[in-house]
């Protein structure tokens, strides 16, 4: 049997909220009319309608939210894929932009052979070889320049008329490497460049017209290699030289060998050698072949530097000085023999920074 107590505690649970109700909406509906006797009072029909739309209005918008959401999640997702894509289609063509140049290292370098020692930074990368040829022997050096900061040339000891050697001259300025550079005359106790030299884009004791087979050659400001006969400062500041020397002769043009005077092809006929050169995609070649004198009986001639640059693929090649002069320094180290049993002091040398 049921408890009494229990039955109206359970009614006046169920129907207190809608008496409560019932008086609020009374009370609200008085005041409304006190104040707005227009408005009429709402039935609980009306309460019903505007409940439902309430509820359907929240349905909506909490619908709307979580199609917003998922609209950002599939839009974020797209554009991770697109940015992925994009990406890869970007690495793809930067990869695809590298191979030739890739291509053509690898066929350049394969004809040198395998490398003895390098040194690989963000300025530069500089690898050594050791040539070997029936006649002769030395070292080629394979540099390309990153940066234009990486080469530069320099006087002895900063001065006109100074003149020290390339070791010297690497360690002063810090330098990873460095060949010997132009000619030179000796006068007064002094040793001074030969003929036209520029220096940091300025020409040290001015412009001298070129005469009989002198050639300069040197790095324009954008760290390409140039060289010439130049009869007039005109001729040469077109090219924008940022530094350069002078010696002779120049042995190839864009490949093909030029004429080399008898005189510089004869006497001496052999000896130690230093010929700098440039590939299509403007990376260097320095060939430092090694001689025990200046007699004429050892080294190379002209005349293979010509054809041995013209077998690896260079295009402009021209002749520094030689003889005792010829040094290359890799790493500290003097790598060739120079042939008067130690580094000649010399007024200029190129210097390579990694």
């Amino acid at each position: 049997m049921l408890n009494i107590k229990q039955v109206n505690r359970t009614f006046m649970m169920i129907i207190a909220p809608f008496v409560g109700m019932m008086l609020w909406m009374l009370f609200s509906s008085l005041s409304v009319q006190l104040h707005t006797p227009s408005v009429s009072i709402p039935t609980l029909d009306d309460w019903n309608v505007k409940h439902s739309q309430i509820m359907q209005g929240l349905d909506g918008a909490d619908s709307s939210v979580h199609y917003t959401v998922d609209t950002i999640k599939r839009s974020s997702t797209l554009y991770n894929q697109i940015t992925t894509v994009t990406g890869n289609i970007v690495d793809t063509a930067a990869s695809q932009a590298k191979r030739p140049e890739t291509i053509y290292n690898r066929r350049i370098t394969a004809k040198l052979g395998t490398p003895i020692d390098s040194v690989n930074s963000d300025k530069l990368t500089a690898e050594l070889y050791r040539i070997h040829q029936p006649t002769y022997s030395g070292y080629a050096l394979k540099v390309k320049l990153k940066d234009t900061s990486a080469m530069t040339m320099s006087l002895g000891y900063d001065k006109y008329g100074g003149s020290e050697t390339t070791m010297q001259a690497v360690n002063r300025y810090g330098a990873v490497a460095g060949v010997n550079a132009g000619g030179f005359a000796d006068g007064g106790g002094k040793r001074y460049p030969l003929s036209t030299t520029v220096l940091n884009g300025n020409y040290i004791s001015g412009f001298e017209s070129t005469y009989k087979d002198l050639t300069f050659v040197g790095m324009d400001k954008q760290g390409s290699l140039i060289g010439g006969k130049f009869h007039a400062k005109e001729q040469l500041d077109q090219l924008d030289p940022a530094f350069g020397a002078t010696f002779v002769p120049q042995l190839l043009s864009r490949g093909i060998k030029l004429t080399i005077p008898e005189k510089w092809n004869s006497s001496p006929l052999r000896a130690p050698r230093t010929v700098i050169g440039n590939y299509k995609d403007d990376q260097l070649l320095f060939l430092v072949i090694d001689g025990y004198n200046e007699s004429g009986s050892s080294g190379a001639t002209l005349s293979e530097m010509q054809q041995k640059m013209a077998n690896l693929g260079v295009q402009d090649a021209y002749n520094l000085d030689g003889g005792g002069s010829s040094s290359l320094i890799f790493k500290g180290r003097v790598v060739n023999s120079p042939s008067d049993g130690q580094l000649r002091p010399l007024p200029t040398h190129f210097l390579f920074f990694k």
